[in-house]
């Protein structure tokens, strides 16, 4: 179970570089507030040349997140903001390329979102 910032700062940038599709990693920001609440900024470049910036927020047992991909004209991201109270994920939600916000299966936890966000992205850019 990751409970610290090393801990998933570690997991983040070993998942990127261990995909396929992930040209290089670098971290753009950390910030330890305590013990339980940190953040962290990572910036995945693609091999389509295109780029997935992670953004983790964690405070206590809370993390607020964003995983946002610009390629080209496109941006897609996964978040937790609480802008669409309406949706059956809320506050989960994804921003399509096309400009809608639909619902989401990412609950939070990176263990459980990065991998599911590296496989919607694996299917966007092979096709």
């Amino acid at each position: 179970m990751m409970k610290t910032l090393s801990d998933w700062l570690e997991f983040v940038i070993t998942t990127l570089q261990t995909w396929p599709h992930c040209h290089s990693v670098r971290i753009l920001e950390t910030q330890q507030f305590s013990e339980r609440q940190f953040a962290l900024k990572v910036r995945a470049t693609l091999t389509s040349g295109g780029t997935l910036q992670v953004r983790l927020y964690r405070n206590g047992m809370h993390t607020d997140y964003a995983y946002h991909v610009i390629d080209g004209e496109q941006s897609i991201r996964w978040d937790n903001k609480e802008h669409f109270p309406a949706l059956r994920s809320h506050p989960h939600h994804f921003h399509a390329a096309n400009g809608q916000v639909e619902t989401s299966p990412l609950t939070g936890n990176p263990d459980h979102d990065l991998p599911l966000v590296l496989n919607d992205l694996q299917r966007l850019l092979v096709g």
